[in-house]
């Protein structure tokens, strides 16, 4: 399983020798090997430095049958360096040339689909899964006290009378409350023992919601939506469910960044907009969460001495006084800065209010 801490450690590599990063569709559902094949063919057509494209090439070739729906592979054949990395879900095919590898496109998924942990329950037990990238990690399940129906009331329904309502039991309540609270202490400890991002809770209303009293408040946060599922329904049932809720959620909390960041920069309140101004922000180590919109590429220029980004093609940096060169692609760059300094970064999807503004901004440490 390909992690958060690996994704981290791919944006802090350094080449010294040019690094090919390589995205590809390998999902069934767009062709067989064979045809995904001559497309890669044509994705690397004219593509440099050759022993790159053959490693890749190599690769793709020698992994039959394929083990995911999507692929990323990075080399960096001058140092001896190779890493593919297969997904359950699709990417959209594309490829990077550099002297680091374009770790963008991976942080949209690790964004989108990353550490989902859903749970199906009923008033006596429940099934807890851990998907991470579109793909089954693990699941547990838990079992309580059976829940057993008692006749209640006899012949009078006068209180105080043989029979009556008066004294009756709540056992069967007792019984749903006590295994609510077991599962809830059980789900906790999965969640946490795998680092679940986002939570998805499965059952009828009622059990989800009684669920949640029982759920400690820290976890709370997290949940993103519920459905309605049986308990035997298969994991790709779930999965899709899951996902299904995880694009809506994402769909709504992108939409809530950007007005966020938009107005946070509006009132100068720790947060910027902008490629020149988030620029300087990320080249002083001050980006908490980076925003971008998916897909956006800007060329820009770096200080060889600094390192400072900035859309500006003055032949010295003045802040150190070194040689600023022209890179392809600011934006890659900037992504891979703010998670080498543990900062988050936030792949939203297109949006007109913050296309205006330049499709990037971020949300300051100070």
């Amino acid at each position: 399983m390909f992690t958060d801490h690996q994704l981290k450690e791919m944006a802090g590599i350094n080449t010294k020798s040019p690094a090919l990063t390589v995205y590809l569709n390998t999902d069934p559902a767009v062709g067989n090997a064979e045809t995904i094949k001559l497309r890669l063919r044509a994705l690397l057509k004219g593509v440099e430095p050759e022993p790159d494209v053959k490693a890749v090439m190599d690769y793709f070739e020698t992994h039959q049958p394929m083990a995911g729906r999507g692929l990323a592979m990075f080399s960096a054949s001058g140092e001896g360096f190779f890493r593919a990395v297969w997904l359950g879900v699709p990417v959209r095919d594309q490829v990077f040339s550099g002297h680091q590898f374009a770790i963008k496109p991976l942080a949209d998924i690790f964004d989108l689909f990353g550490g989902y942990g859903v749970i199906l329950i009923d008033r006596q037990g429940a099934r807890v899964f851990h998907f991470h990238l579109g793909e089954l990690v693990e699941q547990e399940g838990v079992l309580g006290t059976l829940v057993k129906h008692t006749k209640r009331g006899g012949a009078s329904t006068v209180a105080g009378q043989r029979g009556g309502t008066a004294g009756q039991t709540n056992y069967e309540d007792e019984v749903v409350e006590r295994n609510m609270k077991e599962i809830a202490a059980f789900a906790s400890h999965f969640f946490e023992e795998k680092h679940i991002r986002r939570i998805v809770i499965g059952g009828t209303d009622d059990n989800i919601a009684l669920f949640k009293t029982q759920l400690p408040k820290t976890w709370h946060s997290l949940i993103i939506g519920s459905f309605a599922m049986s308990m035997t329904a298969s994991h790709a049932e779930v999965l899709a469910k899951a996902m299904q809720i995880g694009k809506e959620a994402e769909a709504a909390r992108d939409l809530q960044t950007v007005r966020s960041v938009i107005s946070r920069a509006g009132k100068h309140a720790g947060a910027e907009i902008g490629l020149e101004n988030t620029f300087q922000a990320v080249s002083q180590s001050r980006v908490q969460t980076l925003v971008v919109t998916e897909g956006f590429r800007q060329s820009a220029h770096r200080c060889t001495g600094c390192g400072r980004l900035t859309l500006h093609s003055n032949p010295q940096c003045k802040y150190c006084g070194s040689k600023i060169v022209p890179v392809e692609d600011g934006v890659e760059l900037a992504v891979n800065e703010v998670m080498r300094s543990g900062g988050e970064v936030e792949v939203v999807r297109t949006n007109p209010d913050f296309e205006k503004v330049g499709n990037i901004g971020a949300i300051l440490r100070y």
